[in-house]
């Protein structure tokens, strides 16, 4: 079944092995390895199933989308579920302990070797992974999985029976309702000796950190008035070391308090930081229990039910094993975290459908316990969890919605740390706003009602989900019914091809229908960028139009009013409840009443939006329009509203119930300017006078970085714009992440350059290109410093790529804000072109941020555009050198900065 390779000496799969990039195509289909080209390549995939790596990036570098055959990462998820790799040939030699390939060339010998290696560990005694596999496998070989033939003489039969998945999962258990915390004041020489446990004691000794943690420490400071937590803005530069910083006396007030501290961030890249710096600060476990949970929305999180029903025939062909490996993954799984956890995020982007989102809770359908596997339920697991724990790592919108509208208001966090904290302004904007749009009435009316018609799944109305309430409580029962009546208002199934047909059926409808042949009248793009969305202002509107919101309004009133009382209805249950209201009942009752909650608020939100239609302006508000479009295609259409200053119902849900808040950032404040930063802390709006602290960079940035403004590169020239990127990618010889502010220019320049940057040994990867979730790209890319990465606003920060695998930052333009009517309500209020200049400031110091990230980083950044304005060069840190060249100018200064042949990788995380 394998040779000995007389290169390596290793074993390997005498199996045809195939692999592809943009410097060519080889196939191995003997003892030899042959280029060819990707006609050939694809005759061979056609005729018998290959070995390859990553079968979705391989069919896009061949042009060929129908591509399948025995991929290396499948056999990787079912072999070592719930461990990291990085999905790239070297990756895979790291993790099995082989050799590097030396080149294109040498992959699909490593392919074979790998194969083997995978195959030979199910034969081991050892296999850590080993229960639940012959299961599994056994499924796999019904749904005809190319693995499973050979996988089949490798994993012997068990001598018992081995148990279902959802046998073996653990149970959560009830917890007795926490004390308050104790009132405790932290001392500065306590939070010292903290620091310098969790920093090492032969870690050099950083006064800025020590400064930085005594004054973190005020936010844990008793409060004394209520709705006035104790505030402290603080801004450390990069290298500050800021997250021990905070740590040390957010640890020491949990553990003296018996408190919860919540650390909430904005990016998943910084979730998983946090969760691995924070062992240091708090042991594995404590009286049994973890300290540290990591919490995040309920759509992040496996559904155990929705996998019950994709295993039981609710997935079909290659969608249904996915569900078998992920059910392998469910059972290693730390804590059944889909979304950034330790699932893979390769592992979905090998499905061509959006298998993953399918198995989480993305619509709000959970049944609580009524569901079979609610005692094992991770979501409910993480919520229990958090509610004892001393840690809680989250991100701002759930912090910010678990404060508007948490079950239990004895849990929601009343001391929170909100790392990134320059992200809290637009985490609000987005919470706090209402989008009365066909995508989320039709969700609405299905939540409401339930399938119809010909829709699959084991989605069920409100009738089905309270049938018991029905059946003892008359009035519930007529709410319910009642509701079930109105909800037939809402759009249905093929709504937009109805509203682009211009015949609507029923009010809503009829209501986005007008929405968007206004849109379209008022559109004066001419049109250009068809790929872009449509708004327009809510003004100026006429009498038919004011006419169709009115019985929208109206319609909306008559499904809100019954849902009241039904609400009303369980809480009087609940209070006096019926002999046969035993705890599941309690719980699945409690959970139906806060969904209904929810989904009366956002009524109450929609039919405000309405109502305000004919008459004048709500000065707290900013409305409008829209049609969404991608690509050119219609998605959805709808109205919006927006908060002018989304930090007031912040300040009122989130900051006044709170006790202490620390909001940190290295980009907080607009250089020495804290006014900005204040009114986005929310503090105004509570009559709170935050503590003020900054801390400087460490970081020599006069000699470790430097700005080039490049002067030569005309606007809207994508070919000469593609050509600087090449070349500036050549001359660092990769390790460069270039910074886009539209996707249409990021694949033009993908397009052009990817090839001739691959046949010279720089890989090329993009986002919205590549079929690679962002989290995987990053660690591609921090793994091999020949690599490039091009992407838009979500690698502007979040990113830590410390190392020579960033070396080169490289911006297309100048980040100005997107000029659109809820931008242009805030420039006004805020000062016009000096708000835009902040804006931008922010945006150009988080980008460079990028750049530096230890002390013996160096690196350029580069921003291809002439008109760039002198009052935005106070962006970037003290002491940098910042010179305005030409293109070959700076080609010269990027080539003579780097060593090539010095280059170390980064090893990211999981990769010792």
């Amino acid at each position: 079944m394998f040779y000995r390779s007389t290169v390596t000496d290793r074993p390997a799969l005498s199996l045809p092995a195939i692999h592809a990039s943009h410097g060519g195509c080889w196939l191995r289909d003997g003892f030899a390895t042959r280029g060819v080209g990707k006609g050939d390549a694809i005759v061979a995939a056609a005729d018998t199933p290959l070995l390859m790596l990553n079968a979705p990036l391989v069919a896009s570098r061949l042009g060929y989308p129908d591509l399948s055959g025995l991929d290396l990462l499948e056999l990787y998820a079912f072999i070592h579920p719930a461990r990291f790799v990085v999905p790239t040939p070297k990756g895979l030699a790291h993790a099995l302990d082989l050799d590097e390939p030396r080149g294109d060339d040498s992959v699909p010998l490593l392919l074979q070797q790998a194969a083997e290696a995978l195959l030979a560990v199910c034969e081991n005694d050892d296999w850590a992974e080993r229960e639940g596999a012959w299961t599994g496998l056994q499924s796999l070989i019904r749904m005809r999985w190319p693995w499973a033939s050979l996988l089949t003489q490798r994993i012997r039969k068990p001598a018992k029976a081995e148990r279902w998945l959802f046998a073996k999962l653990p149970e959560w258990e009830e917890a007795a309702e926490r004390p308050q915390p104790a009132q405790v004041v932290l001392g500065d020489a306590s939070i010292a000796t903290r620091l310098a446990e969790l920093t090492g004691q032969d870690a050099e000794t950083r006064p800025a950190q020590q400064d930085y943690a005594r004054e973190a420490a005020k936010a844990f400071a008793p409060r004394s008035t209520q709705r006035q937590p104790h505030m402290v803005l603080a801004q450390a530069g990069t290298g500050t070391g800021k997250t021990f910083g905070y740590l040390a006396p957010a640890s020491l007030w949990a553990e003296q308090s018996g408190g919860t501290v919540w650390v909430s961030t904005y990016t998943k890249a910084l979730q998983r930081q946090l969760r691995r710096e924070s062992r240091r600060a708090f042991p594995a476990e404590r009286k049994g229990k973890p300290p540290v949970v990591v919490r995040k929305g309920r759509e992040n999180y496996l559904c155990l039910l929705n996998l019950e029903d994709a295993l039981q025939g609710g997935f079909g062909g290659r969608a249904a094993i996915l569900a078998q490996l992920v059910a392998r993954w469910a059972a290693y799984s730390q804590d059944g975290d889909m979304i950034g956890g330790d699932l893979p995020g390769w592992l979905g982007t090998l499905f061509r459908k959006r298998g993953i989102a399918a198995l989480t809770d993305q619509r709000g359908e959970c049944v609580y316990a009524g569901c079979p596997h609610y005692r094992k339920c991770f979501i409910e697991r993480s919520a229990r969890a958090s509610a004892g724990a001393e840690l809680v790592i989250a991100n701002h919108a759930l912090v910010m919605v678990n404060a508007a509208r948490g079950r239990d208001a004895a849990q929601r966090p009343t001391r929170i740390v909100f790392d990134e904290g320059h992200h809290v302004f637009e985490a609000a904007d987005s919470t706090f706003a209402a989008a009365l749009t066909g995508a989320e009435t039709i969700e609405l009316r299905r939540w409401v009602i339930g399938p119809e018609a010909k829709s699959r799944g084991r989605r069920r109305g409100l009738a089905a989900r309270l049938a018991d309430v029905a059946s003892y409580d008359e009035e519930g029962a007529r709410a319910i019914a009642q509701a079930r009546e109105a909800a037939e208002a809402l759009p249905g199934d093929g709504w937009l091809a109805r509203i682009v047909e211009s015949t609507p059926s029923g009010p809503l409808e009829e209501l986005l229908s007008a929405a968007r042949a206004l849109t379209y009248a008022r559109d004066e793009s001419g049109g250009q960028d068809a790929g872009y969305g449509l708004e327009t202002e809510v003004a100026q509107l006429d009498g038919p139009f004011i006419e169709v919101a009115g019985r929208a309004q109206e319609a909306l009133e008559a499904l809100r009013k019954p849902l009241v009382r039904l609400g009303l209805r369980l809480e009087a249950l609940i209070e006096d409840g019926p002999d046969w209201l035993d705890g599941p009942a309690r719980a699945r009752i409690e959970g139906a009443r806060g969904a209904i909650g929810w989904r009366t608020d956002l009524l109450a939100g929609w039919i405000a939006l309405l109502a305000r239609l004919g008459g004048p302006g709500d000065p707290d508000f900013v409305d409008w329009v829209e049609v969404e479009r991608s690509d050119g295609r219609e998605w959805d259409v709808g109205l919006h509203r927006h908060y002018l200053d989304p930090m007031k119902p912040f300040a009122n849900t989130v900051l006044a119930p709170a006790h202490g808040v620390m909001m940190t950032s290295a980009t907080l404040r607009d250089g020495e300017d804290w006014d900005s930063a204040i009114a986005r802390s929310g503090a105004p709006h509570i009559e709170v006078a935050p503590r003020l602290f900054a801390a400087e960079s460490p970081f020599n940035y006069a000699s470790q970085a430097e700005v080039l403004i490049v002067t030569d590169v005309a606007k809207g020239d994508i070919p000469a714009l593609a050509a600087a990127y090449g070349r500036l990618i050549e001359a660092s010889g990769g390790g460069a992440l270039g910074l886009f502010t539209a996707i249409r220019r990021l694949r033009a320049v993908y397009g052009r350059i990817a090839d001739r940057l691959a046949r010279g040994g720089l890989p090329l990867f993009a986002q919205h290109v590549d079929p690679i979730d962002t989290g995987t790209l990053v660690d591609i890319f921090r793994d091999d410093p020949r690599a490039s990465l091009l992407g838009t606003d979500a690698l502007r920060d979040g990113v830590d790529v410390p190392g020579d695998s960033l070396r080169l930052v490289v911006m297309e333009q100048v980040p100005w804000p997107k000029p659109s009517i809820l931008h242009r309500a805030r420039r006004l209020a805020g000062g016009g072109q000096t708000y835009d200049d902040r804006i931008i400031r922010a945006r150009l110091a988080q980008a460079f941020g990028r750049l530096i990230r230890s002390i013996g980083d160096k690196g350029h950044f580069v921003v291809l555009s002439a008109a760039f304005p002198s009052r935005l060069l106070s962006a970037f840190p003290p002491g940098t050198p910042i010179r305005r060249v030409t293109l070959d100018v700076a080609l010269q200064s990027v080539a003579g900065s780097v060593s090539k042949p010095e280059l170390t990788p980064s090893r990211p995380e999981g990769i010792s």
